[in-house]
């Protein structure tokens, strides 16, 4: 079947720019970024044009590639609105191999200081730490790409290499506060050595079996914060005390509450705080496998093993913040599908985070602008504006409903 012929962007399909304004004031601070080495003022593309364009890019269902947004560039429209010039496909390959992606991470810290906490669940009130949930999502490049960017990773996708963006996702605020790209290789690159390096205080940590280490839990526990882990099915362990279920545990279907000493005897490291498991009943699946053999997980003999060093938090409450663990997933579905994260843009790694950074800022702004979490309604809604198929009354209007639903 013959490709698709490519559609032209016209200056009428891109509207709706006022609204980068609101972020234009945080992205000048990128301005300088890269031109240290331009002695003589030939550079046209600077870093916060270049973040300019990918939110364009982001919010724009019409630009959905480099040579569209090279198109778009050349609209007198968005030169005037994003303060931007007319650029060239080399420009915008290159350019970003001198831009510095850890340059928006205080952008987002700012833009998260905006946001206030979204309609907090009332059963979560006494959990005094900022509850994080932590888990990783896997992206599929091209080998030339990923081996630019990390020359020890190998390739074990068909010909394409996978790597994985370790994410820290706020439930309060409904965003994400940082992700960090790697290759899914192991080593260095697992995803409970990536978490020890980053761990922060003040955070209750909610994590799934895969970052179940008797040395991470440690990390968090120094660091001031706390955990809840699932562990595997077969971890070993001893019983050192039951704790009494109350009716709101059994009616969250907790099968037992213990206290535990997690690990065998013969293990090099243990974990040096009180440790606490709970067992939770659900519904047993098999391991289930896709098209092409790969597997969809682990079985599961129908009982959820939590462990967790907050002790003197009900088991019902520690049930309810996994069970929250499933927004993070929702956020990945949002992430790849519908702000088109699947499709990188730039074969650089400096390249790769920046177009990751700019579509967590990206989440921040539809919070921002909403007062609500992202959506696929509201995000079609703001891309049915930025094309010019609804008004910015009609925008509007959709935006004061979900405020009014917040009241």
């Amino acid at each position: 079947m013959p490709r698709a012929k490519r559609v032209e962007i016209e200056e009428q399909d891109i509207t709706g720019l006022k609204y980068f304004r609101q972020i234009g004031s945080l992205l000048q601070t990128l301005h300088d970024v890269g031109c240290e080495r331009d002695r003589a003022g030939n550079r046209s593309l600077l870093m916060d044009q270049y973040c300019s364009l990918m939110l364009l890019y982001l919010f724009n269902p019409i630009v959905t590639s480099l040579r569209g947004l090279q198109e778009a560039s050349e609209l007198k429209k968005v030169q005037k609105k994003l303060n931007c010039p007319r650029t060239s496909l080399g420009s915008l390959s290159e350019s970003v191999a001198v831009f510095d992606s850890e340059r928006l991470k205080p952008i987002i810290a700012a833009l998260g200081d905006k946001l206030a906490p979204i309609a907090k669940d009332s059963r979560l009130q006494d959990i005094k730490h900022t509850l994080t949930l932590v888990d990783g999502t896997v992206i599929s490049a091209l080998p030339r790409i990923a081996m630019a960017c990390f020359p020890d990773a190998q390739s074990s996708n068909g010909g394409l290499m996978n790597w994985t963006l370790h994410t820290h996702f706020e439930v309060d605020r409904h965003v994400p506060t940082r992700m960090d790209i790697t290759p899914t290789a192991g080593g260095k690159y697992d995803e409970r050595a990536v978490m020890e390096r980053v761990v922060e205080s003040d955070r209750t940590y909610v994590m799934d079996r895969g970052y179940a280490k008797f040395e991470l839990f440690n990390r968090i526990v120094d660091a001031g914060s706390s955990y809840v882990c699932r562990i595997r099915n077969n971890s070993v362990y001893d019983v050192v005390s039951q704790r009494e279920l109350s009716d709101a545990d059994q009616a969250a279907h907790v099968l037992c509450d213990e206290i535990i000493q997690l690990g065998s005897g013969s293990a090099k490291s243990k974990p040096n705080h009180r440790l606490r498991l709970i067992q939770i009943k659900m519904a047993p699946h098999q391991k289930r496998t896709r098209y092409g053999g790969k597997k969809t997980g682990p079985s599961c003999d129908g009982i959820l093993r939590i462990v967790t060093n907050l002790t003197d938090v009900p088991a019902e409450i520690i049930a309810l913040m996994y069970r929250y663990r499933w927004t993070i997933e929702i956020f990945f579905r949002f992430f790849k599908h519908m702000l088109g994260c699947r499709h990188l843009l730039s074969h650089s790694q400096n390249g790769i985070e920046i177009q990751t950074y700019c579509a967590i800022i990206a989440s921040m702004l539809i919070s921002l602008w909403t007062g609500r979490k992202p959506t696929l309604r509201t995000y079609e809604m703001i891309c049915w504006y930025f094309t010019g198929m609804c008004d910015e009354e009609e925008l509007l209007s959709h935006i004061s409903k979900l405020k009014k639903q917040n009241d």
